[in-house]
Order: structure tokens, then sequence, then C-alpha cells
């Protein structure tokens, strides 16, 4: 896909985010997703609608890699409509977990 298409391509702290979380293991994802869709507490309630209006149109059928796993599909679509504020203090804070379990890894 083409730089600076994607949503997320704009601010480089997302996208990195994201990027890394596409190599992480279905766990880590699962636990990411968990996070992310505590988002939802402060998310206006049309933003909500529109997200799940999204889920059902897509869900199994996109080409996203996160596309074809429910709970990570309704995670990455909360977070694109997140206001850009808690789109980049979601980002950092994922990248801090990620870089943190992947030192545990390492640690082992």
């Amino acid at each position: 896909m083409t730089e600076g298409r994607r949503w997320y391509d704009k601010d480089p702290v997302l996208k990195e985010a994201l990027e890394l979380l596409k190599l992480q293991t279905d766990e880590t994802k699962a636990e990411a997703a968990d996070y992310i869709l505590k988002l939802q507490e402060q998310v206006a309630a049309d933003v909500i609608e529109h997200l799940y209006e999204t889920v059902a149109k897509y869900q199994g059928k996109g080409n996203r890699w996160y596309d074809h796993d429910p709970v990570m599909m309704k995670a990455i679509e909360m977070l694109r409509l997140a206001p850009p504020k808690m789109q980049r203090i979601a980002a950092l804070k994922l990248l801090l977990a990620l870089e943190q379990k992947s030192a545990e890894h390492f640690d082992a």
C-alpha cells in the first residue's frame, strides 16, 4: 500500500504503534485490543454507532490485517474514530507496552 494513504499514516507515532502491533503474537494483539477498546468510554455515542456499522460491513471481508479478527477490528476502528489527541496518547501507551513486552521475552 502506498505510504500516506492509510488513516494512521498522518501521525508517525500512531503509524509505528500499529505497524508494531501488526507483528505481535495473537495473545499480545488481544491484550492491545482490550486496552484500545477501553477508549469506548471516552468516545461519543454517534462515533460508537458508526463503529458498529463499519465493523458489520467489513468484518471478515476486508483486506486489512485486522479485518479477520473481530475484536482487533473493533479496537482499530475505535482508535481510527477517536480524536487525534486520544489516538496519539493511545499509540504512545501501546508502543511502551509492546516494547516492554518485547524486552520481557529477551529476559527469559
